[in-house]
Formats: C-alpha cells, sequence, structure tokens
C-alpha cells in the first residue's frame, strides 16, 4: 500500500512519520544492495523518489529543512544512478530489438556491447561498495536531522502548507508541459518526467484527503511516466552511440540502424507523451484546488492543536 498522510495526526507527526518509514525502507534496500544490486538499487531511488515528493509537499512549511534534505536525497540518487543505467540501457537495446525486427540483427550487437558494459559496471566492486557505503551514512544522518523539521500545528496553517505543496506540484508540471511541447528537447522532457512522477506521489499521499478518489488520474500519470522513462532511455542511448570519442565500438552499418530506430521510436514516443500530457494538464484544476483547501481545513480542523517540532 502506498505510503499516505492522514488527517487525524498533526501534520508534523505524520509527515515525520512518513519520512522516517520511507527512508528506514530504504537503507533495508542498501543493506541487501551488494547482493542484489539492480533490484535493490531501484527499489531504494524508487523510495527516495517519495521521500523528495514528501518534502515539496510540505515545503513552504519549513524551506531551511527542505533545501537541506532534498539536496541530501537528491545527491543520494545520482551516486546510484550508474548501475542502473546501465542495466537501463540493456532493456532499452531489448524493446527496441523487439520493436523494429528489421534492424533486430543491428541492435542485437548493440545490446551485446551494452551487456558487456554493464558486466564492468558490476564487477567495480570498490567504486559500487563506496557508493553505497556513502548512501548509508547520507540515510543514516538524514533519520537523525528528522527531528530539525518544524511545521505549523494550527489547523488553517497546516492546510495551507499542504495545499500550497500540491498546487506547486501541479504548477510544475503543467510548465513542464508546455515546454516540452514547445521545444521538443531531451531534457524537457527529462524535467517533465520528474514533475509528473512527483505529482502522481503527491496524488497518493493525500489520496484520503481529496475531496474524491484519484485513481483514474493516478493511472493516466503512471501510463504517462513509464512512457516518458522510456523516452529518457533512448535519449540516454542515443547520446551514448554518438558519443566522441566512441563509448562503444559500432560498425558504420550497425551504428546507422541503431541511430533509425532511436530516431522512430524517440518520435513515437514524443507525440504519445504530448498526448497524454496534454489530457492530464491542459485543464485547469484551480476549483479542485479550492475543494481540496476545504477538505483539509475540514479533516485537520479536529487534529488536537499543540506546539509541534517534530521529534
Amino acid at each position: 500500500m502506498s505510503p499516505r498522510l492522514h488527517a487525524t495526526l498533526p501534520l508534523a507527526s505524520d509527515v515525520t512519520r512518513l519520512l522516517r518509514q520511507e527512508i528506514t525502507r530504504a537503507l533495508e534496500h542498501l543493506a541487501l544492495a551488494r547482493a542484489e544490486p539492480e533490484e535493490r538499487l531501484h527499489k531504494c531511488r524508487r523510495r527516495l523518489k517519495t521521500v523528495r515528493a514528501l518534502l515539496r509537499l510540505v515545503r513552504s512549511g519549513d524551506e531551511a529543512f527542505f533545501a537541506e534534505e532534498n539536496a541530501r536525497y537528491r545527491d543520494v540518487s545520482a551516486r546510484l544512478s550508474g548501475l542502473r543505467e546501465a542495466s537501463a540501457m540493456v532493456e532499452t537495446a531489448e524493446r527496441l530489438g523487439r520493436a523494429y525486427p528489421r534492424r533486430a540483427a543491428s541492435v542485437a550487437v548493440l545490446r551485446q556491447m551494452l551487456a558487456v558494459r554493464r558486466e564492468a559496471a558490476m564487477q567495480d566492486t570498490a567504486a559500487f561498495g563506496t557508493a553505497v557505503d556513502a548512501a548509508l551514512a547520507a540515510c543514516r544522518h538524514g533519520l537523525l536531522w528528522l527531528g530539525a523539521l518544524s511545521l505549523p500545528a494550527d489547523a488553517d496553517a497546516a492546510s495551507t502548507v499542504v495545499v500550497d505543496g500540491a498546487q506547486a506540484g501541479l504548477g510544475r508540471a503543467r510548465k513542464a508541459f508546455k515546454r516540452a511541447r514547445s521545444r521538443g528537447r531531451d531534457i524537457d522532457f527529462h524535467t517533465l518526467r520528474k514533475a509528473v512522477r512527483a505529482h502522481a506521489t503527491q496524488l497518493a499521499l493525500l489520496e484520503g484527503l481529496w475531496p474524491e478518489r484519484r485513481s483514474a488520474r493516478r493511472h493516466r500519470l503512471g501510463v504517462l511516466d513509464k512512457r516518458l522513462g522510456a523516452l529518457n532511455d533512448i535519449a540516454v542511448l542515443g547520446a551514448l552511440v554518438r558519443r566522441q570519442p566512441p563509448a562503444l565500438d559500432l560498425e558504420p552499418e550497425v551504428l546507422a540502424d541503431v541511430e533509425k530506430c532511436l530516431k522512430r521510436e524517440g518520435k513515437r514516443l514524443r507525440k504519445q507523451c504530448l498526448a497524454d500530457a496534454k489530457r492530464l494538464f491542459a485543464r485547469d484544476w484551480k476549483r479542485k484546488i479550492v475543494r481540496l483547501t476545504d477538505s483539509l481545513r475540514q479533516r485537520l480542523a479536529a487534529t488536537p492543536v499543540t506546539a509541534l517540532r517534530a521529534a
């Protein structure tokens, strides 16, 4: 079950509870990462994305805490991204081979080179161990630092913090969609993906507090996130095969086939992503936000008003 905020708990206590839960689970995955690197690092990074989405949701309540802790978990995820990226490139080549069977032979050559590259990354145990140790230390320190979080106890102020965060998340996604539609650069679609994922996570966190269930919207966001992820993998693989000096020793004929596949698949995914994003972000959600504000204030008003400093 996805982590969720509860209206019956003071905001600071509830946010601290969820942060502790997600960071602890990230630590559990890190502890097993040496034995199961691909699976555990992927799950760890997913937990950290939930942490960052939650931090963004309550950002206006404690800007200093957000700035420091968001940077902490952003850096941890970046340290762990190398092996996951190497695996994603192999998976992307496999998808290309299935999508474009006429060029499957060339794509198979690419996949084999990417698999060798992934094995080399996994065999670099010293670098991998250093990254995992640094991530463990950072997450443990983050757990200790949760006591510094300070959020308002007043019901109106607490609901305003959450509504501001939800509205900001939606605003980032809408802005990213417009930029991807107008400019269409790889970085624009990558920014859109991050905004979509954060928005979807925040909807999940607020599942019990929205005036109506948002499961249908969350499903559509999940589909869009998956497509944007595939598009990002295409962009990263394209940059890899075109890198100078070459990162992969591909024959000219193989390279030409691969680039054709990448171009066609990238064009197809961009079109799909923009169509999906338009349905999700072209409408104005101001009335929904107003209804969320009223719902939150009514629910949070029943919470005992006490002087809170999360511990």
